[in-house]
């Protein structure tokens, strides 16, 4: 039963509800650039196309998917609030969303997260509380508002419309370069890759899809070789928008028959992704949206020839996590 629900959520994430999902994704929001640099498509040895979703309002690729789940919110919803677990960017996002469309919006993060995102999220007018000592605490303690409050919990990798609209963010791609022939995407949670990659396969199932992972937070990969979804017992990398001991179901029942290879990058090779797009792309990235421009690198002899977009799906580095990367690269040279 559980299984059969799954699948008829995944069916719900289809190419006419993306499409449906960007006219209301572009009432908030503006189509995100992308862009060739000419140094770092040198150093690849191919012309490399960046898709910049570190651009979007709250700095991430999330927000498209919050913005579509905010609108289809029912009067229930609306009228006793949510409660999201996050660390940093989904949290971000549906905060934003929610104060968009007047709807109270509980964040739950773990004890010690990034004080820089608790103040954004905060900022976005939204109630922060701080418990767990990961996020799979924070999770739990999610259930315990939805069950003792009343608020409704929205989970990020299961609700077909918070995956309609990362899938706008594919759109866009194809718009701009029909014929992109490889796309490198992060994988965590497992939602933007999935709603990317069936974006990508429906319109050319010839396109490549690569999705890249930290060594560290390998659980995609895991899943994706054995053929059946894996939970690893930690998932700790520099790249903590990755850290996911899980891809969520609904992402992985979508994902494990459209993804091509699965790249993993390991802490040093991260790192060189975010000081690669300071330097040769004037952007701040996130080390988990640095990780594509990292996995380029380390397979460019693969891409050689090929028409390449690497999805930079964040900004929100902190400032200790830039002075590490600072300091390892003045190391190296």
């Amino acid at each position: 039963m559980i299984d059969q629900r799954l699948s008829e959520l995944a069916a719900q994430v289809n190419m006419l509800n993306i499409y449906k999902a960007r006219k209301v994704v572009y009432q908030k929001l503006k189509r995100t650039l992308l862009a060739s640099y000419p140094s770092f498509s040198e150093l690849i040895g191919t012309e490399v196309f960046i898709k910049h979703e570190n651009h979007n309002p709250t700095g991430s690729f999330k927000v498209r998917g919050a913005v579509n789940y905010m609108y289809y919110v029912p009067p229930e919803i609306r009228k006793s609030g949510i409660v999201v677990a996050t660390k940093g960017n989904h949290g971000l996002a549906v905060a934003w969303a929610a104060r968009e469309q007047g709807i109270l919006c509980n964040v739950v993060v773990p004890e010690n997260n990034n004080p820089q995102i608790n103040k954004a999220i905060q900022a976005e007018g939204a109630q922060l509380i701080e418990q767990g000592v990961d996020f799979y605490e924070a999770q739990n303690y999610c259930e315990e508002l939805a069950e003792n409050a009343g608020f409704f919990y929205l989970r990020q990798g299961n609700e077909p419309e918070i995956l309609n609209g990362l899938g706008t963010m594919a759109l866009e791609i194809f718009e701009d370069l029909p014929d992109v022939e490889v796309i490198l995407m992060p994988v965590g949670g497992g939602s933007g890759c999935a709603a990317l990659a069936l974006v990508a396969k429906s319109i050319n199932p010839d396109v490549k899809i690569i999705a890249v992972q930290a060594e560290e937070a390998p659980a995609f990969y895991l899943s994706w070789k054995e053929g059946k979804r894996v939970i690893t017992e930690r998932a700790q990398t520099f790249a903590d928008g990755l850290a996911a001991r899980s891809v969520f179901e609904v992402p992985y029942l979508i994902l494990k028959k459209r993804v091509d290879e699965v790249v993993l990058v390991n802490e040093d090779e991260i790192k060189k992704g975010v000081n690669l797009a300071l330097t040769l792309t004037h952007n701040l990235a996130e080390p988990a949206g640095a990780v594509t421009l990292a996995a380029a690198l380390k397979m460019k002899e693969k891409l050689a020839g090929k028409k390449v977009v690497a999805v930079m799906t964040g900004g929100n580095i902190n400032c200790e996590q830039l002075v590490e990367v600072v300091k390892s690269e003045c190391e190296s040279d």
